[in-house]
């Protein structure tokens, strides 16, 4: 099993996985081994990841002319929306599958969907944490996403299976447990025409033995504000929260469809900040959208000096074939300007960000260490989600354990890491 893009494809490979071993074949994640079959997850969200996943599939298929796999097969976002043209372009595939084409998958395979391994997946993971998906697909109607073309349309988990799955994890060892979809702030909708995310939470919460629940990819329009209050009450619940606001201009928003404007943003935020005092925000920022100027720019440089999030990604615009802004929008802003206007945003918040890491030098924090390299240990706060946040690089006299907590106490700071000892 070979996996590309989100977190959310990570997810889909461990569920196929567990599926595939309990049908009695082993089952290895993105090794280079010689195999009898190879599956490809691949991502078709941005330009690069589409050619990540186009470049994967081409060495696959030269291990195959070699003899060193058997079967090669494709599923995934870039399969789901590229289909045809793939299997024109690269027809030394076996197969090709969408992206919700699990059960297919296996039936083609010769095996059967187990019913009952709802829930359980062979984790890829460090052993102690996991991403937790509670919905998939997506109702926005943003300009410049493609990502309901590939996923579809909004579909809430039943909790009972979400609560199965994360007791599950937590009986394996999983001690976080991160939550994602493509919009978490939209659960239950489709299930009960309200948003449980809050209920959802505090039932989350009480399962003994999850020391740390972390959120992902909340959507800013009609965000649930009895989420904070869940967050407050909760002490394994992170005071973490993702949620890409995109830009803060009201041209740009609305050429977005965001459903939001400027001052309800800062309003947000305010609100999100007042709630929980020691919320680490972070978020996510487009350049170059069509009808930013120089104007709109300047306004998405002014957000981020006076927000000071505490994490930040910056994307430039690109433009997805059967999206609104493709229909509707000329993509002409030069690349040239997309990308020093995304430097530009990176500066910035390299000052921030080290500004901040350097105010936590004396203090003492709660560390989960993930993994070790060299005489160092890595690991993460609570401020802090794997792949994607700072990581807290502690020196140690004495051997620590992989998956354990450890009071570290700061020692020293840089623009994106900390460091630190066992206090």
């Amino acid at each position: 099993m070979v996996t590309l893009g989100c977190s959310k494809n990570i997810v889909d490979s461990e569920v196929l996985m567990k599926q595939l071993s309990e049908n009695g074949l082993q089952v290895v994640h993105n090794s280079n081994e010689p195999s009898d079959a190879v599956i490809i997850n691949t991502c078709g969200f941005i330009k690069d990841a589409k050619e990540e996943s186009i470049d994967t599939i081409l060495q696959f298929t030269k291990a195959k002319e070699r003899g060193d796999i058997g079967e090669l097969y494709v599923m995934g976002c870039l399969s789901e929306r590229y289909k045809n043209d793939l299997q024109n372009e690269i027809p030394d595939v076996d197969k090709y599958f969408g992206a919700n084409d699990m059960m297919q998958i296996i039936k083609h395979l010769g095996y059967n969907y187990k019913e009952n391994l709802v829930g359980e997946r062979l984790i890829t993971t460090p052993k102690h944490y996991a991403y937790l998906k509670i919905s998939e697909g997506c109702d926005r109607q943003c300009s410049f996403c493609a990502i309901p073309l590939m996923r579809g349309k909004h579909r809430s988990k039943p909790v009972e299976n979400i609560l199965r799955e994360a007791k599950i994890l937590v009986n394996n060892g999983v001690k976080e447990l991160i939550l994602i979809a493509q919009d978490l702030t939209y659960y239950g909708v489709d299930l009960n025409r309200k948003q449980l995310l809050a209920s959802l939470l505090e039932q989350l919460s009480d399962i003994s033995g999850l020391q740390w629940i972390r959120l992902h990819y909340a959507y800013p329009t009609g965000f649930p504000k009895d989420v904070l209050k869940v967050m407050l009450n909760h002490e394994n619940i992170c005071n973490y929260l993702d949620i890409p606001f995109q830009h803060i201009s009201d041209p740009v928003l609305k050429n977005m469809r965001r459903g939001l404007n400027k001052q309800q943003t800062y309003n947000l935020i305010d609100l999100l900040r007042n709630e929980v005092p020691d919320l680490t925000l972070r978020t996510t920022l487009m350049v170059g959208h069509p009808g930013e100027g120089e104007k709109e720019f300047a306004e998405l440089n002014d957000l981020v000096e006076k927000i000071r999030f505490d994490r930040l990604g910056v994307f430039t615009y690109c433009e997805e074939e059967d999206t609104f802004g493709a229909r509707n929008f000329k993509d002409d802003i030069p690349e040239e300007i997309k990308n020093k206007r995304l430097e530009e945003l990176i500066n910035i918040q390299r000052s921030i960000s080290y500004e901040i890491n350097a105010s936590k030098v004396g203090t003492n924090i709660n560390v989960l260490i993930d993994r070790s390299e060299g005489e160092y240990y890595i690991g993460r706060s609570e401020a802090d989600s794997p792949e994607v946040d700072n990581e807290v690089i502690v020196k140690s006299d004495m051997p620590l354990n992989i998956g354990n907590f450890y009071r570290i106490r700061i020692t020293n700071a840089e623009e994106y890491d900390i460091y630190g000892s066992v206090c």
